[in-house]
């Protein structure tokens, strides 16, 4: 079984924030293969369901960012989700816009969602970096990371997500390089 997550704030005044990338990239294997409806457990928005026979856990904390980690840790122990079974969607400031990366385990980068999780859960999750650019100085990342795509981003934001859920079936294969390489790819179009 795996617990997959997205990182984001809750409600509409962020959910087009860059921050929330997180939220918008799990939102695309949940509708593909009609998991369940949202229910509200873990004071988190919360997909249960099946992909090619495997149990999936679709997970958007909404706790908001500093918290996530709550959300998490409860699914876990409620599911008893070993940690190496966590895969977690987040933005990424030191990433180019639409670049892709797997890590397993590391820094947080100074990221509110990742330092709950660590704290919450430990360091040992999987996850996958999602490229929004840093603005240029560090006085202007809160603005920025809680600011809405431009209209120039938007394309770029759908392909992101719509190779999410075309190579979901990889995460669930443990196959983590192959999903970061055909992302990529789909990306680049």
């Amino acid at each position: 079984m795996l617990l997959i997550v997205g990182l984001g704030n809750p409600g509409k005044t962020y959910q087009n924030n860059r921050h929330n990338i997180g939220f918008m990239v799990i939102d695309s294997p949940v509708d593909k293969y009609d998991l369940s409806p949202a229910k509200t457990q873990f004071n988190a928005l919360v997909h249960t369901g099946k992909i090619k026979d495997k149990k999936v856990i679709f997970l958007k904390p909404l706790t908001f960012m500093n918290n996530s980690g709550r959300s998490v840790r409860a699914a876990m122990n409620f599911y008893k989700i070993s940690l190496d079974n966590v895969i977690v969607f987040h933005d990424e400031l030191d990433l180019v816009p639409g670049k892709i990366r797997v890590k397993t385990g590391g820094g947080i980068s100074g990221h509110n969602g990742l330092r709950s999780i660590r704290d919450n859960c430990g360091t040992e999750f999987k996850r996958i970096r999602l490229g929004i650019g840093h603005p240029g100085h560090k006085d202007r990342v809160h603005k920025y990371v809680l600011s809405d795509f431009s209209k120039s981003e938007e394309a770029l934001k759908n392909s992101i997500c719509a190779g999410a859920a075309e190579y979901a079936e990889m995460l669930l294969n443990n196959e983590f390089e192959l999903f970061q390489t055909r992302i990529s790819e789909y990306i680049k179009g």
